[in-house]
């Protein structure tokens, strides 16, 4: 077995405060405990989801590790709270709340976790003082966004003082899709979890290639989640669209979308073999690397099993796909997680 790294899970604090009552309006998250070990998400009034406690608590999450034989997790958010809508102070404060509970599960457990704070991206700005603070202060990794900000897509020039401060403070970015694209028109059979996230991961990527963020930050490391959505698979209809319409397409930035593949990073969340092999000879084996969506239900059930059936990776490619990757990624050494001596001895793969 190799070394482990899961870069997609998620997680919440076990209790949260009523942001409704402190900000005056609606919109935001709450927790009804309603059993032991369980609690309602819900939204004002509105039912969300049902979670259950390896959702805030990180005992319970590392004994599911060790049953998958996952050394370290990178936490994140969920990303029902951004709260890119709200008032961008009032996003702060939820923001460093969120924040701080992250940092302190990582503090108390450092060899098993890895964090990823969130910011008021409305607010370029405010988000840059908060990532500083999760970066120099928290001691957090990077930052996840979502797959746009409210009516902002990712190539909104507003938005590139925070990438660029992103790439000078070292962060890795994690980008997560969000408030799905035309979900008014997809009440049925859950489509805008299987339909409109994957667009949602696509519209991220080609609005980071076509505006020139990666050829004017070179540095920026940033990965996508889902195996980046849809974008691998109809990769060849959007460099056809920028060979045959470059007036459109062409507009900000032309060089050609291939020359981008390899210069960033998406998981493995692909659920297929054969998908994530095409996504690996597409990507390279350097840049996927292990996320399974933790802990629910739509996510890699068994972490690591996806790439551990593909007989065609050498047990080199496995390696990188299912840890040495990730910790590239977030500018980590395996010697923070695994003494040196052991790695010596060649035991990080059996870890």
């Amino acid at each position: 077995m190799c070394f482990k790294v899961d870069i997609h899970t998620h997680i919440i604090p076990e209790h949260l405060p009523n942001f409704r009552e402190k900000f005056g309006y609606g919109g935001f998250v709450s927790l009804d405990h309603h059993k032991p070990c369980r609690a309602r998400m819900m939204i004002d009034d509105k039912f969300f989801r049902e979670i259950h406690e390896n959702n805030w608590s990180p005992e319970a999450r590392m004994k599911e590790c060790e049953v998958h034989q996952v050394q370290v997790q990178v936490l994140s958010t969920v990303p029902v709270m951004f709260n890119y809508w709200a008032k961008p102070l009032d996003c702060l404060a939820v923001s460093q709340y969120l924040n701080d509970h992250l940092a302190e599960v990582c503090q108390r457990y450092p060899k098993r976790f890895i964090g990823l704070g969130t910011v008021p991206l409305q607010a370029p700005e405010v988000a840059i003082l908060e990532m500083e603070r999760c970066i120099n202060r928290l001691g957090l990794a990077g930052i996840q966004i979502g797959s746009h900000i409210n009516e902002w897509n990712l190539s909104e020039e507003r938005l590139f003082p925070f990438f660029q401060a992103a790439e000078e403070l070292g962060a890795a970015i994690f980008v997560h899709p969000w408030d799905m694209m035309g979900q008014e028109k997809m009440n049925k059979y859950w489509l805008p979890w299987l339909v409109g996230m994957p667009a949602e991961t696509s519209l991220a990527i080609c609005s980071m290639i076509f505006s020139g963020i990666f050829e004017r930050l070179p540095k920026l490391r940033v990965a996508f989640a889902h195996g980046g959505g849809s974008f691998p698979a109809t990769f060849g209809r959007i460099a056809h669209g920028f060979e045959v319409r470059p007036d459109l397409v062409a507009i900000d930035n032309n060089v050609h979308p291939s020359q981008y593949l390899g210069k960033f990073y998406v998981d493995s969340l692909v659920h297929d073999p054969n998908m994530l092999k095409f996504v690996v000879g597409m990507m390279g084996e350097d840049k996927v690397a292990l996320g399974t969506d933790y802990p629910y239900p739509l996510g890699e059930l068994e972490p690591g099993k996806l790439i551990e059936s593909v007989a065609e990776f050498s047990p080199q490619t496995r390696e990188k796909l299912l840890g040495l990757n990730a910790l590239h990624w977030l500018n980590r050494s395996l010697t923070d997680f695994v003494e040196e001596e052991k790695i010596k001895m060649g035991i990080r793969v059996k870890e």
